[in-house]
């Protein structure tokens, strides 16, 4: 069964920041990352990735890799420039208070994938 945005927003009871039109768009892969590196290594088209990175970078990285959105974790202070970045390009940013390790549970029990599980 297909996830979408909204599916992610309602387990995790995340509030939405930034791409509020996305909420019904399909989610292929999620992925968890602090690094900008991992996140530059590991990201793909669709894919959705938490995160406690809430420097305006983190919107950069995920323009550039095509990500669907971002989840920032733990009920981190999102500054409003990081805010304000993610608007400009209409791209999905969500907070939830949950702490990375359940978030990341809540969404594998929802069954989506990481991209670690892509059959090849």
């Amino acid at each position: 069964m297909k996830k979408k945005v909204k599916d992610i927003q309602e387990i995790l009871e995340a509030e939405v920041l930034s791409g509020e039109d996305k909420l019904e768009a399909e989610v292929k892969y999620v992925g968890a990352a602090d690094m900008m590196s991992d996140i530059l290594a590991l990201a793909k088209p669709g894919m959705i990735v938490l995160t406690g990175y809430t420097h305006p970078q983190v919107i950069r990285t995920a323009l550039v890799t095509d990500l669907l959105g971002l989840v920032v974790v733990r009920g981190k202070y999102v500054p409003p420039e990081t805010i304000e970045l993610a608007q400009q390009n209409n791209l999905l940013l969500m907070r939830t208070k949950n702490f990375m390790y359940s978030s990341c549970g809540k969404l594998y029990a929802l069954e989506l994938q990481g991209i670690d599980e892509r059959k090849f």
